[in-house]
């Protein structure tokens, strides 16, 4: 068995769809930080290789620091990065609403659909599984932990984004020989 603590990293405080844009994160809020740390295990952490993602990985003093994780970055989300869903309404509101109401196929132009993310993810963390570590944390982002979490759950895609995941949370999922389970979900410690 091994028990994932997925961790979104700390706010960008961006108003926009920010997906592949290496924005910082803001990690000021140090006792969030601390209580974090605390409720999360000794064990080994990998992250996304956006900056956000590293520094609030970093933030958690690891003892055992795997490298950064292309495959666990964001939704790419194309010509609609850094803009915010009414600029994007306002040039292709069929294509946005079906994105996010109908998500699976549907992609923003230049960018990925949710079935191209979540497949990208699937990969990556069945690697970490395979290699066994019983406890791993994942320091990644809101799309990355809906990805997994929509496995855990067995629910389709539009069920995983009615799930709230905020920044500096942690959502636990056990994975099993028999299946998988969701222990917390957006926990804030």
């Amino acid at each position: 068995m091994t028990k994932l603590w997925l961790v979104r990293h700390g706010p960008t405080h961006a108003k926009a769809m920010v997906g592949w844009t290496d924005l910082p994160a803001d990690l000021s809020d140090t006792a969030a930080i601390s209580r974090l740390r605390a409720f999360l295990p000794d064990a080994p952490v990998v992250s996304s290789d956006l900056s956000r993602a590293i520094s609030t990985a970093d933030a958690l003093t690891p003892k055992v620091r795997l490298p950064h994780a292309p495959d666990l970055r964001e939704i790419n989300f194309g010509d609609w990065e850094m803009r915010n869903f009414a600029q994007v309404e306002a040039e292709d509101p069929q294509r946005i609403r079906a994105y996010w109401e109908t998500p699976g196929t549907i992609a923003p132009p230049n960018g990925e659909s949710w079935n191209a993310v979540r497949a990208r993810v699937d990969r990556a963390v069945d690697g970490y599984l395979r290699a066994g570590h019983p406890d791993l944390i994942v320091v990644a982002h809101f799309g990355v932990i809906l990805t997994q979490l929509q496995r855990a759950l067995g629910i389709g895609a539009y069920e995983a984004f009615g799930h709230k995941i905020e920044n500096l949370s942690v959502t636990t999922l056990s994975c099993k020989s028999t299946g998988w389970s969701a222990d917390h979900i957006n926990h804030k410690p």
